[in-house]
């Protein structure tokens, strides 16, 4: 039996050494992110320098409490939302023209103009209250969920219904409001993401996940009507409510956050959602929320699924899926950075989680990550943790936006589309080579080479496949 054992050992090492010829070169993350965009306090581009002048003297610009939350990448404009969390905002959405700024910390415009921003009365609310996640689609559409509250961090007013906003981005006009209807919106309700399914403009779906009082609403645009469906697995899991950040320890119960689409091949789509307090994610066809009735109906329970965990720390706020190679990029706050999954992956694990990139420095708390339709990754980080629980350093960069190319910001991570996963075969050689827990003894006369003769077709079967890999990859690399 000892011949066996360390003949096992040779071929265990031999394997090993195959497999490792296998693997790509240099298995870490690139940190390949360049910061495009930093500011020590968001400014704006007023019409004149005297009216800037006057909003900071009357409190309608406090440049200390705006904040950037949301991102998104549309043709040549970035775009930022900027709630108002505390008093002194002037504009709750605004964007920069990538093509014209020559400075790392822009002014901002304001979005679609500064009317939309503005109160023309005590009683009726501006256009546009205060969105936290806006979404462009493939039609040429701004989709902007607005909470409709005012000083959520001060004197909370709830100024309107929450509400959809559609704007036409290639005029900017508003296309259409959809305001919620009243059995939306709970006790502690908060909508503060969105997903939109638009492969077809004139039946597009939007998804709005309320973090507060767990719960999706599903918005029709054709039907110009809505439904609020519920599922145990929106709720937050006590046990992951605890975040430290930088050295500030608060804690969090917030329920359904991060939602991210990618289109399947039978015209609907699977929706990626977790909680925010939460380290597990869990998925549902579109199938299911597009039909009112069984989306609102108990019996749909077992058409949602869970995936796996992320591991400890791995809360997860924004999640996004690039169309192109499937990967979907999730914000994780609790360690600074941001991580992938190829959707193509059976396995939902720490190890087949990438890191894309991780910082102390410019990544402190990402809230928005993005992918524009020139396959560049946008990610927005801000210090939304010290902004609530402490004072931001005007001194400071606090908002920074990075970006790359999908490809480089993924390549040497377990998202790689590049790299190929290892046949079972070999992934689940531990098993094929670990001794039986019910071993029969050898018959007299049989040797060690006997006994290991059914490793030996699979020493076969692995040599052969590593040989033409090789071969392929080699001569694969040399013609492309």
């Amino acid at each position: 039996m000892n011949g066996t054992k360390q003949s096992t050992l040779v071929l265990t090492a031999a394997l090993c050494c195959c497999m490792i010829a296998l693997l790509p070169q240099h298995i870490l993350a690139n940190d390949n992110l360049r910061v495009a965009y930093q500011w020590n306090e968001i400014d704006f581009e007023f019409p004149s320098e005297a009216e800037r002048q006057e909003a900071i003297a009357t409190k309608r610009y406090i440049p200390a409490n705006v904040i950037p939350v949301g991102l998104e990448v549309y043709k040549k404009r970035l775009f930022l939302t900027l709630p108002r969390w505390k008093e002194g905002i002037p504009a709750s959405i605004a964007y920069i023209n990538l093509n014209e700024t020559t400075t790392q910390s822009p002014r901002l415009h304001p979005y679609p103009s500064w009317s939309a921003h503005k109160r023309n009365n005590d009683v009726e609310a501006p256009e546009i209250v205060s969105p936290f996640r806006i979404r462009a689609d493939r039609c040429g559409r701004l989709w902007v969920l607005d909470t409709g509250i005012d000083e959520l961090l001060g004197n909370t007013t709830v100024t309107s219904p929450t509400s959809l906003l559609v704007y036409d981005l290639h005029n900017d006009n508003l296309l259409r409001r959809y305001k919620f209807p009243a059995d939306h919106s709970k006790e502690n309700s908060f909508y503060a993401n969105i997903a939109v399914e638009d492969t077809d403009c004139d039946d597009t779906f939007a998804y709005a996940a309320d973090l507060g009082s767990p719960g999706l609403v599903v918005y029709s645009w054709k039907q110009q009507e809505s439904w609020r469906v519920k599922h145990h697995f929106f709720h937050p899991d006590p046990l992951a409510g605890n975040y430290n950040i930088t050295g500030i320890n608060f804690q969090w119960d917030d329920g359904l956050f991060g939602i991210a689409l990618k289109p399947q091949a039978d015209g609907y789509a699977t929706l990626y959602f977790h909680p925010l307090s939460s380290l597990n994610e869990f998925s549902v066809s579109t199938k299911v929320l597009r039909n009112q009735t069984y989306a609102t109906d108990a019996s749909n329970y077992h058409e949602f699924k869970i995936l796996g965990s992320r591991g400890p720390n791995g809360q997860a706020g924004v999640a996004f899926v690039d169309q192109k190679t499937g990967v979907i990029f999730y914000a994780l706050p609790n360690l600074n950075a941001i991580t992938c999954w190829k959707t193509s992956n059976r396995a939902y694990t720490i190890k087949s989680l990438g890191r894309v990139y991780m910082s102390t420095v410019d990544m402190v708390f990402p809230n928005d990550v993005k992918v524009d339709d020139e396959s560049n990754l946008w990610v927005l980080s801000d210090r939304l943790h010290q902004y609530m629980y402490e004072t931001l350093n005007r001194n400071d960069v606090n908002f920074r936006v990075l970006t790359a190319t999908v490809k480089d910001a993924i390549q040497n991570t377990a998202c790689d589309t590049n790299i190929k996963p290892l046949p079972d075969i070999i992934t689940n050689l531990g098993d094929i080579l670990r001794p039986s827990t019910t071993t029969v003894a050898p018959k007299p006369g049989s040797s060690d080479a006997t006994t290991l003769r059914p490793y030996i077709g699979v020493l076969a079967i692995v040599l052969l496949f590593v040989s033409t890999t090789f071969l392929s990859s080699t001569v694969c690399s040399r013609i492309y």
